[in-house]
């Protein structure tokens, strides 16, 4: 019995997603030299149009990411009766998608049908993160775009309410770590909450408790007048942190301090080596930066699409 639960797990692990296929940081250096220049103009125009755009981008790679590999699905329209992941409930509130049909516009004009939406979207992450403030590094590219986007399996995704063991699973799932988790939580130093998603905690925790414990009684206030009991204001909610638009680890910080948004969140503190790493990350900018770039390409390794797409949000 155990050996098939075992055998069922690796099936489940690499249905989600493999990083089967070698990519390389070169990979379009003789076909397309002029790839990550273009990306990171219209990353950076958009930027300045619209300071959310990069916490946007960031969450649409790992949303793509965590279904069936960085294939560009989230990209894909909703077409007759299928209902496409963009259109998924964890999806609803991923914005920015125009970006990348810029820079795919844009390169389909210099190096027609040879860059995959799939690398475009890794590239276009990485650059929120830099232009945030935030580290560079090398993207390893190669990767293909996918053909299916079933909103449906938008529930694979991590929720804000999930639990340690919730967390550490689903993350198992994709070949990633503990300290991946811990790493891509910090992710959340850039970008905004909406009330729904923290409703939990700050009104009728359980059966005994109207405000999660957990969290500082002056901060849990605060959201509570943000987010009244009969909220009818649609944006009506929170930033992740401190320094939304800066790429740094106030995050960790701020778990410490109890003043964390999201369940999710705060349970980084429920193990010793979840909490460890908090700890760490809190105290040292640099060692956050090293862990979360050692966790985005690990992330973004995990291949899945088999084409390229000369529209990201249309499969042909």
């Amino acid at each position: 019995m155990a050996a098939v639960v075992a055998l069922a797990f690796v099936i489940l692990m690499f249905s989600v997603s493999s990083p089967v296929r070698a990519l390389s940081s070169n990979y379009y250096d003789d076909t397309c030299p002029q790839l990550e220049s273009i990306v990171t103009s219209v990353v950076k125009k958009a930027m300045s149009n619209d300071r959310t755009v990069p916490a946007a981008l960031l969450r649409m790679h790992f949303h793509d990411c965590f279904i069936r590999g960085c294939d560009a699905s989230v990209l894909l329209n909703s077409k007759g009766n299928n209902k496409a992941e963009k259109d998924g409930p964890p999806n609803i509130s991923v914005h920015a998608f125009y970006v990348i049909d810029n820079a795919k516009k844009e390169l389909e004009s210099s190096c027609p049908g040879v860059v995959s939406c799939a690398d475009i979207l890794a590239l276009a992450a990485r650059d929120a993160v830099a232009l945030s403030g935030g580290p560079t590094w090398e993207v390893p590219k190669g990767r293909k775009d996918g053909r299916i986007s079933l909103a449906t399996e938008t529930r694979q995704l991590p929720a804000s309410t999930f639990n340690i063991s919730q967390l550490q699973q689903n993350f198992a799932q994709r070949g990633l770590s503990i300290e991946d988790l811990v790493a891509l939580s910090g992710g959340h130093t850039l970008g905004f909450s909406h009330c729904s998603s923290f409703q939990n905690r700050i009104r009728s925790f359980n059966a005994t408790l109207d405000v999660d414990p957990t969290m500082k009684p002056s901060f849990a206030a605060k959201l509570r007048s943000v987010c009244p009991a009969h909220n009818k204001v649609q944006n009506a909610g929170s930033p992740l942190d401190s320094s939304t638009f800066v790429f740094d680890n106030a995050y960790y910080k701020l778990i410490l301090q109890g003043k964390s948004i999201f369940s999710s969140d705060q349970a980084l503190l429920t193990t010793p080596k979840t909490e460890a790493l908090v700890s760490k990350f809190a105290n040292s900018q640099k060692a956050f930066e090293k862990a979360f770039v050692n966790s985005m390409i690990k992330m973004s390794s995990l291949t899945g699409g088999k084409e390229i797409r000369l529209d990201c949000r249309v499969v042909r």
